[in-house]
C-alpha cells in the first residue's frame, strides 16, 4: 500500500478513536479494538515506508504481533526505539481480541489501550513520521 494510502487510514481510524471517546469508551469498546490496533500498524507501516525498510508491497499483519519469533522472523533489522515500538504494539494487540471480541472489559483495559496508542503516536512524531 502506498503511504498516502496509509496516511489515509489513519486519520479515519483516529477520527473514529476520538468520536468514541466522545461517546464514551464503555460503549465503543470494540471499535477502539479495531481502529487501535489499525492505526498502529499503519504508523509502523507509514514509518518503514518512509525509512525504505520495506517495499511499498510488504504488508504487515497486526497478528505478527502475538508472537515474538514472528516478529523477529519479519523484521531482523533495527531501527529507531523497536524494542519500545514493538512493545506498545504488542499491548494493543493483546487487548485487542477480547476488546472486540469479548464480553464488556473494565474501563482501565481499555484505557490501556488508548494510553499504548497515544504513547506510540508520540514516539513516531519524535523519529520523524508525523500525521498527516
Amino acid at each position: 500500500m502506498r503511504i498516502e494510502d496509509h496516511y489515509k487510514s489513519l486519520t479515519e481510524s483516529v477520527e473514529v478513536l476520538q468520536e468514541s471517546i466522545q461517546k464514551g469508551i464503555l460503549e465503543r469498546q470494540r471499535t477502539i479494538g479495531f481502529n487501535a490496533s489499525a492505526a498502529a500498524i499503519d504508523l509502523l507501516e507509514i514509518f518503514l515506508h518512509k525509512k525504505n525498510f520495506i517495499d511499498p508491497g510488504f504488508v504487515i499483519k497486526h497478528e505478527w504481533f502475538n508472537s515474538s519469533r514472528k516478529l523477529e522472523e519479519k523484521f531482523s533489522f533495527e531501527f529507531l526505539r523497536k524494542k519500545e515500538i514493538f512493545w506498545l504494539i504488542q499491548k494493543i494487540e493483546a487487548s485487542r481480541n477480547i476488546l472486540c471480541y469479548g464480553k464488556p472489559q473494565k474501563e482501565e483495559t481499555i484505557h490501556e489501550v488508548l494510553d499504548a496508542f497515544n504513547k506510540l503516536r508520540i514516539i513516531f512524531q519524535e523519529v520523524g513520521t508525523d500525521e498527516k
